[in-house]
């Protein structure tokens, strides 16, 4: 299905790839310490914060996996931004990213760890790991799948091409350097998705068409153009899993709990750029559904037989992108695929230095970890992850819709990390040995119900109902175990909870 590009295509493609690393590795003279490489100095301002969140979270998993799902599936699709991302990132900007940023933290794990305890710590950090390593090598497969579709490359060179791109300018200019590429692959990918849409709906002749020329396919069911599904036996998104798991437990799980979308809101210059920078990421999130998923649906319209479905939109371009314009959207579809791999490498590196490596250190030596060798370490780091998943990649070719396993990966962590924060940061009694037994309960209970699932739950995502029974039970045995063992003390909790931080900001004013 692919077809030979035009010289001016390449150009462009070639002008994009100098200028994004150009970008990147300009602000290799602004790193001059480990705080500098992991969280850009914290001198981010808002927009840029707002936009790079955006970019890092829909990258290749919505351009390619997200829309590959929204051929299959129709407009439901569109619930994992409009239920499962705007609501989270107002809770997100005005009752987490507070505390996170006044603790001046490097990670998620560093902040419960504080609350918590060590092994709390520990735990979640091995468990992120874990996430972003094999998001990582997702991330890298989806590059090939679309590098495959447009360019006829061989998928071996394209994953290398992709990890030897990001691999310069992240290992040179850090968290900055990801944030300001973000910023520039937000616009071109914004502008490149909206050609596409534009020539997709000239195509099928409008919305009337699109649903005319999908209704008529033998395999579409009634509910390929509803927003909420009934919950039915075999039912891909019902109704109950989308509102009540995704839209409560996952979506807000997944904003701040997940590193690599927390981490720019870490770097903010102040508290308010940090508040500001998550609710412009919401603003541009209610745009994705109609730049990203419908294009796939407008894909099943024109081409009603691609195998796999993560292979619609790149079919789609192809079909319909005149020269120079292909190349365009070649470069914002790029950008969006670098985006995201750029974020989960920088934020798998922070996790291994400021989680494992400093705490071990400091323990070992009784002084803090030198700004030459966390940098060192960093740009060691970040090389290594990312020789180790774009070695792990090839693996994922065997799935044909890769959405359904980024979800259940999240499912790990999402429902037993937000239970923790919600109690640590508004019950004061939650202690340190509760929090810890909540958090690996929890995650016990995930492996457990990923791996019985579909036997035990009435859906075909039984994911969504994974994530919402870890929260629970997380809430329940931080509860009884905080009841059954001493309280923390005060000046643990200072700046911690929330009636500490109240009355902080009252004696302040």
């Amino acid at each position: 299905m692919s077809q030979s590009l035009a010289s001016i295509d390449y150009i462009i493609i070639a002008v994009y790839m100098l200028g994004v690393l150009f970008v990147g590795s300009y602000f290799s003279r602004y790193v001059h310490s480990a705080g500098d490489l992991f969280l850009g100095g914290r001198s981010l301002p808002f927009w840029a914060i707002g936009m790079s969140m955006v970019v890092s979270d829909i990258g290749a998993t919505d351009l390619i996996n997200g829309a590959g799902a929204a051929y299959d599936r129709g407009l439901a699709q569109a619930n994992f931004d409009w239920i499962g991302s705007v609501p989270a990132l107002l809770l997100a900007a005005f009752l987490f990213v507070p505390y996170y940023w006044r603790t001046g933290v490097y990670t998620l794990p560093e902040f419960l760890g504080r609350r918590y305890n060590g092994l709390t710590r520990w735990s979640l950090a091995s468990v992120l790991l874990l996430f972003m390593a094999v998001t990582l090598s997702i991330l890298l497969w989806t590059s090939a799948v679309f590098m495959k579709e447009v360019l006829d490359m061989p998928p071996l060179v394209a994953i290398w091409i992709t990890a030897l791109v990001v691999g310069i300018y992240t290992v040179s200019g850090g968290m900055a350097a990801v944030v300001m590429t973000d910023v520039m692959q937000l616009i071109i990918m914004f502008v490149g998705m909206a050609a596409l849409l534009v020539l997709g709906f000239w195509e099928v002749g409008g919305i009337s068409g699109l649903v005319t020329d999908v209704s008529a396919q033998p395999d579409t069911t009634a509910d390929y153009f509803r927003l909420l599904h009934p919950h039915n036996e075999h039912t891909e998104y019902p109704w109950t899993g989308m509102v009540f798991s995704l839209g409560i437990v996952m979506s807000t799980g997944y904003y701040v709990g997940n590193q690599a979308v927390m981490q720019r809101a870490l770097g903010a210059r102040t508290e308010w750029d940090a508040k500001a920078g998550v609710l412009t990421a919401g603003l541009f999130k209610m745009a994705i559904p109609l730049l990203v998923f419908v294009p796939g649906m407008i894909a099943r319209a024109i081409v009603p037989d691609i195998e796999p479905h993560d292979a619609a939109i790149p079919a789609l371009i192809n079909l319909l992108m005149p020269t120079g314009l292909k190349g365009l959207v070649f470069a914002a579809f790029f950008a969006a695929l670098m985006s995201s791999v750029d974020s989960y490498l920088n934020s798998c590196v922070t996790i291994f230095t400021g989680d494992f490596f400093r705490p071990i250190y400091e323990k070992v030596t009784g002084r803090p970890v030198p700004d030459r060798t966390g940098m060192i370490l960093g740009r060691s780091m970040t090389a290594a992850v990312l020789l180790f998943a774009a070695t792990l990649a090839p693996v994922f070719s065997r799935f044909e819709t890769l959405y359904d396993v980024l979800q259940t990966l999240l499912s790990l962590f999402q429902g037993p990390t937000l239970a923790i924060l919600l109690l640590g940061i508004f019950w004061r009694r939650a202690t340190a040995w509760g929090g810890c037994a909540g958090l690996l309960v929890g995650f016990c209970l995930t492996f457990g119900l990923n791996a019985i699932g579909d036997a035990v739950f009435m859906s075909d995502s039984s994911y969504l109902y994974v994530a919402v029974w870890s929260f629970l039970v997380s809430l329940a045995v931080t509860v009884v175990v905080s009841l059954m063992t001493p309280s923390d003390p005060p000046e643990k909790l200072t700046g911690l909870v929330y009636r500490s931080v109240i009355t902080k900001d009252a004696a302040e004013d």
